[in-house]
């Protein structure tokens, strides 16, 4: 009899649990087991960013740019748009609401092995920098994207399946064991409470903002359509629940599509729209991971200001349009982001991972149901001659 699958969230919500009861009970040579796990899983992890940067973003801009045509410029300018503007909402409510709620310093240094040393370290020092990474993405994307043949942009293809495989069969299996590690660390430096405490409220705070992003974000839509923007949202709410339940933006493609069409958006758009925002539309990702990084750095006390976190938006609109299709994809696709340009430890980058799945529904749900606004607007700005005949009767 086969078991039942268990899911990446619950598997987190376990390893948290038993790491804060193991740091309790373990004793101290079995904890520093967990550390020097942790620190060879840190040192692979910073390995593999710049190679998954490369691996994913350089293949994404060539396939896009290979296809020419107004409506997909105009679409994929408007889910970058978007995704870049939820992160700059993100960051004023979050830089507004969060000083009030978090207690500055609170986490003090949250440095790799804090209180437990590990046994041994194994240095990977990884093949290339971040900026590195980026630089190289872009210039081998866009020339492929112009470039006749395709055995160098297959190469790349072959490449981003590679490191889809590292992700997906050795990164998500031992995150909770990762994960695990961290509260264990935590528990026994006498930090995890303040963590915890501080988590159940961002995520209140982070789930009130969906829903405000989702309100604008039709409004928006209605006001281009001249539709009543709640009930084009309120059409749209399937989508947002079924995503809750499949945490995946692809999975949920069918019913996201059903519901676009009926709020009136041509079979023709909403088939061309829909599926290309599945992979490029992450406002809600972009949300979360802007409101968890300003919470983590107040509570370390970490400098920030909004011309950091204007550069770090800006990028990661680029960066998680190639996340992986795995659950917490968009926060792997933004570590390296994460660690180049707010300046986060290996132990930050870990906490973000777990607040990040702690919510990965909500954002999925929230990506999903925008793409519905984006669907409106473009079928607005690209009549179909189907939208044109219905237009002309209503006249």
């Amino acid at each position: 009899m086969r078991l039942p699958k268990i899911n990446l969230l619950v598997k987190i919500l376990i390893a948290i649990a038993l790491g804060i009861l193991a740091g309790y009970t373990l004793p101290i040579w079995l904890d520093r087991l967990f550390a020097t796990f942790n620190g060879i899983f840190n040192q692979f992890l910073g390995f593999l960013i710049p190679l998954l940067i490369v691996g994913f973003v350089a293949p994404a801009i060539a396939e896009i740019g290979n296809k020419a045509g107004k409506m997909l410029i105009a679409t994929a300018a408007l889910a970058y748009l978007s995704t870049s503007l939820a992160g700059f909402m993100s960051f004023g409510l979050s830089d507004f609401i969060f000083p009030h709620l978090i207690t500055p310093h609170s986490l003090g240094d949250l440095g790799t092995g804090h209180d437990l040393e590990p046994y041994f370290v194994v240095i990977i020092p990884p093949l290339m920098d971040v900026m590195s990474a980026l630089t190289l993405a872009f210039l081998m994307g866009i020339a492929l994207a112009y470039l006749p043949g395709n055995t160098l942009k297959s190469g790349f293809v072959e490449f981003r399946e590679i490191i889809s495989l590292a992700i997906s069969k050795v990164i998500i299996p031992l995150l909770p064991l990762y994960i695990f590690g961290i509260f264990l660390n935590m528990t026994v430096s006498g930090q995890v409470a303040t963590v915890l405490s501080a988590f159940m409220k961002i995520i209140l705070i982070i789930f009130a903002m969906s829903f405000l992003l989702l309100i604008i974000q039709f409004s928006i839509a209605g006001l281009v359509a001249k539709r009543n923007p709640f009930k084009l949202l309120w059409t749209m709410l399937p989508a947002y629940f079924t995503a809750l339940g499949t945490q995946s933006s692809a999975a949920t493609i069918p019913v996201t599509l059903r519901q676009a069409i009926k709020m009136g958006v041509s079979e023709e758009t909403a088939g061309f729209v829909i599926p290309l925002c599945a992979t490029i539309h992450m406002s809600g990702s972009a949300m979360k991971i802007v409101a968890c990084a300003v919470a983590l750095m107040l509570m370390e006390g970490m400098p920030y200001d909004a011309g950091m976190f204007a550069t770090f938006i800006c990028m990661i609109g680029i960066s998680i349009v190639a996340a992986p299709g795995v659950p917490g994809g968009a926060i792997m696709a933004s570590l390296g982001l994460l660690a180049s340009f707010l300046h986060f430890s290996e132990a930050n980058q870990a906490l973000m991972i777990a607040l990040y799945i702690a919510m990965d529904s909500f954002g999925t749900a929230c990506n999903v149901t925008g793409d519905g606004f984006i669907a409106v607007i473009i079928n607005k700005c690209f009549p179909t001659k189907k939208n044109k005949d219905e237009e002309l009767i209503l006249e």
